[in-house]
């Protein structure tokens, strides 16, 4: 059966799959791909844009293994299955009076596949998903299955957290979460030149900011989520219309009609700029964080130091002119604070991130390179899920502990059960 992301970017052909629902068959399934000599990946729900869990080996399916194991609404630790999706998370966190102190706009990755590839929400003061990580237990390449934490074994913790599945099959994760709380979301269209003059401030007064900017139009949505209920509730037909009709229905026949006639690309992308609308509403915060994405595309990000920012929108906004094919999606633009994982993008400095994205079918490698060139120059890190074309090498001289990554994963698996060709590519052979 042939494996595939949700974007069509990556595609596999294991020669061994493995539907595990529990530690012991995670261990028993390692312990038989190695007999048969296979290498192992486990896989998420897709959602990386990149070849992290391809394989022709072994492919760990683990969305049987899913679900709450512990929670302690006292500590704010809940232990989860690795294999469950942060939209079941937030679910039965809420259940539990706790939620994820950050989080990203989509909920459909499985946690441990969100902390493995680093993915992030935004916030200048708050850190990524792995930053909320307390504890993990992992099954490594010999079948033996170890806790690790900041106080057991540190080194093997501070690589798995962002760990790309190099290490081992990720068990269980335990998180620390806060009490649930409410987020009042202000979303509006504001010029690209304001949002760009004030984003210092911005990102400095707000709990949570971001912004997206139509690369042919003039006006940028501004997302400010800050904590609590000063916000009336969003009526359910308002949030029906706002995020599936106009957000994905009718972004989506843009999409579709930009693609069947390219020459349309720019005067849409500039007339969906124009279309954007004032949202002022409170709700729980997993809510707010997490907007359905039902239109398909590629997405390449890049974390920049934050005092770069400025000047990478500026050349990325002189490149977009320039290319051979239009650009129909938005680009998006968050922060986070610095964190001490060994390879977190935010690793020792506060960051901001450019994602660029382009609808699915469009062309989009020019334009990628475009961004991750202008990001280089200034030590950009992409993100280990989207699409980039760094190698070992390049990566070395952006992670200061990347040499000890690399010593965590000789120690715990020298023969390289967990290798793929992205690893190859990322980490070396």
């Amino acid at each position: 059966m042939t494996w595939q992301n949700w974007a069509g970017t990556a595609t596999a052909d294991p020669a061994q799959r493995y539907w595990p629902r529990s530690t012991e068959e995670i261990a028993d399934a390692i312990k038989d791909a190695a007999a048969a000599g296979l290498t192992v990946r486990a896989l998420g729900s897709g959602h990386s844009f990149t070849p992290t869990a391809a394989t022709s080996g072994a492919a760990l399916d683990l969305s049987g293994w899913a679900g709450v194991i512990s929670a302690d609404a006292n500590s704010g630790l809940v232990t989860v299955r690795s294999g469950t999706t942060i939209r079941r998370l937030n679910a039965a966190l809420d259940v539990l009076g706790l939620a994820m102190p950050n989080l990203g706009d989509i909920d459909a990755q499985t946690i441990a596949g969100a902390i493995s590839t680093g993915t992030h929400g935004t916030g200048a003061r708050l850190g990524g998903i792995a930053t909320a990580v307390a504890a993990l237990e992992l099954i490594l390449a010999d079948g033996s299955v170890v806790s690790c934490s900041p106080q057991q074994r540190p080194d093997l913790f501070a690589a798995a957290q962002v760990g790309l599945g190099a290490l081992g099959v990720i068990s269980t994760v335990t998180l620390k979460c806060v009490p649930a709380f409410d987020l009042s979301a202000d979303e509006r269209p504001m010029p690209l030149g304001e949002v760009l003059e004030r984003f210092g401030e911005f990102a400095a007064s707000n709990d949570h900011f971001e912004f997206y900017w139509f690369p042919y139009g003039k006006n940028a949505l501004v997302k400010r989520n800050n904590r609590g209920t000063e916000l009336p509730r969003m009526p359910a037909w308002r949030h029906f219309f706002e995020y599936e009709v106009m957000e994905n229905a009718a972004f989506g026949a843009l999409c579709r009609t930009g693609r069947a006639v390219p020459a349309l690309i720019k005067p849409l992308n500039k007339f969906a700029a124009g279309t954007l609308s004032k949202r002022a509403y409170s709700a729980p915060s997993h809510q707010v964080f997490v907007t359905p994405r039902r239109v398909r595309f590629v997405e390449s990000e890049y974390a920049v130091p934050r005092e770069s920012l400025l000047d990478v929108l500026g050349e990325l906004r002189a490149a977009v002119p320039r290319l051979a094919d239009p650009v129909m999606f938005p680009v998006e633009v968050r922060v986070a604070a610095a964190d001490d994982i060994w390879l977190s993008t935010a690793y020792g400095r506060g960051s901001a991130y450019v994602a660029i994205h382009q609808y699915a079918g469009l062309p989009y490698q020019e334009y990628f390179r475009a961004l991750e060139s202008i990001a280089a120059a200034v030590g950009g890190r992409p993100h280990w899920g989207k699409m980039h074309t760094r190698d070992a090498a390049q990566l070395g001289e952006l992670y200061p502990r990347f040499a000890d990554f690399l010593r965590v994963r000789d120690e715990v698996d020298p023969d390289r059960r967990f290798a793929n060709s992205y690893l190859e590519q990322v980490l070396g052979p």
